[in-house]
């Protein structure tokens, strides 16, 4: 197999690279302490088409691809978890929008997603009572004449409160089996009935936005409905796929964020009148963390080129995300440990690192969760 990556994906890497040196880095411990959106390196980053990576250039994208989307964003991560939850979260919007939107839809909102217009797009399909259990959603849409209109209560939404359009799942068929009789939706913000709710206090990824959004009597047009009625959670199962992906290319970066640090650390440091990097004990967890985190990649890799080549990767994108979000986690407890004290004070970024990277080990579906589809792909066979 060859796993040499093509020049154009090389000079994506590079350049989210080094972005997030200049411009993400120098600012993410202060934008984490001030939860902070980061609007300007937001707009800057779709500047360099790292908001439509799989939109085509006639809607203003970059089109680079799977593999070179989840390459930027394991980058991104290695300086903030918040702008890169905050970008893949984006490219899934404009996928799902690009994939089974309207035409008239596309031009109107993906050109605005990809240029940074929308600071950012937002994935609603959580609710107050329902997270995992996606087919057992309760908000509604009521098909009359020409409009829907939706009331209902989403919950947790990645960039409720910046995003320029939201995709959002609603029933249109109360008397359907569960799961079948439910559509999703394209709204714009500032449409009259979209109220944004409460932020949401979390233990880490503090410099993204997470909303409550509450629909009251939302009335949006017929051509905002994506693909047909009672579609929508197959889209949302199709679209997270791709999204799990992301989160894992995302904990990567982390990950190695948080070794990189530690390895740093520990040459420079002495204890007992040698360096902490001499000790047998320090050498085993740099060995097992870089070790374990190359073959995460590897994985994610692997199910972002099978989604590049358009095959099946459900299982594939499931092993990823599991694998690579359980080890981060693995190796940012090692990365604080090999620090000792030091790695539990905020004065260094290993302890962000891990409360960054326990976030990914729930969105997009939980880690059982993840075990839950990946034994049930087994299984079909």
């Amino acid at each position: 197999m060859d796993f040499k990556l093509t020049q154009e994906q090389e000079m994506i890497r590079n350049m989210a690279r080094d972005f997030t040196e200049r411009n993400i880095k120098p600012v993410a411990a202060q934008y984490d302490e001030e939860k902070q959106f980061p609007y300007q390196n937001l707009k800057k980053m779709a500047e360099k088409g790292l908001m439509g990576m799989n939109i085509p250039v006639e809607y203003g994208g970059s089109e680079v691809g799977p593999v070179a989307c989840s390459l930027a964003i394991t980058e991104i991560a290695k300086g903030c978890a918040s702008h890169a939850v905050t970008t893949s979260v984006t490219n899934m919007v404009a996928e799902l929008i690009y994939e089974f939107g309207q035409e008239e839809i596309k031009r109107k909102h993906l050109p605005k997603i990809c240029s940074g217009e929308y600071p950012a797009g937002a994935f609603a399909l959580t609710e107050p009572h329902t997270g995992s259990d996606a087919a057992n959603i309760r908000m509604t849409a009521i098909h009359r004449d020409n409009t829907y209109t939706l009331n209902g209560t989403k919950a947790m939404i990645t960039s409720g409160e910046a995003s320029g359009v939201t995709v959002a799942w609603a029933i249109t068929d109360r008397n359907a089996r569960k799961g079948k009789g439910i559509s999703a939706f394209v709204i714009e913000k500032g449409t009259p009935g979209l109220i944004v709710g409460k932020t949401e206090e979390k233990m880490g990824h503090r410099a993204s936005l997470n909303n409550e959004l509450i629909f009251d009597h939302c009335v949006i047009p017929r051509n905002c409905l994506l693909g047909k009625e009672g579609e929508g959670f197959k889209i949302a199962m199709i679209e997270l796929n791709g999204g799990r992906i992301g989160i894992g290319s995302l904990a990567v970066g982390v990950g190695f964020a948080a070794i990189d640090f530690a390895t740093t650390y520990v040459i420079e440091r002495q204890a007992f009148g040698k360096p902490l990097s001499s000790f047998e004990a320090i050498q085993w967890m740099i060995a097992d963390s870089y070790t374990e985190l190359e073959a995460a990649q590897l994985l994610v890799l692997r199910a972002a080129l099978l989604k590049e080549t358009r095959q099946p990767f459900t299982k594939e994108a499931s092993m990823a995300k599991l694998f690579a979000t359980e080890t981060a986690r693995k190796v940012a407890i090692r990365s604080i440990q090999m620090l000792g004290g030091y790695g539990y004070m905020k004065d260094y970024p290993v302890e962000r690192y891990l409360r960054d990277v326990i976030g990914t080990t729930l969105y997009e579906g939980t880690s059982e969760v993840q075990r839950i589809v990946i034994s049930r792909e087994i299984l079909k066979r």
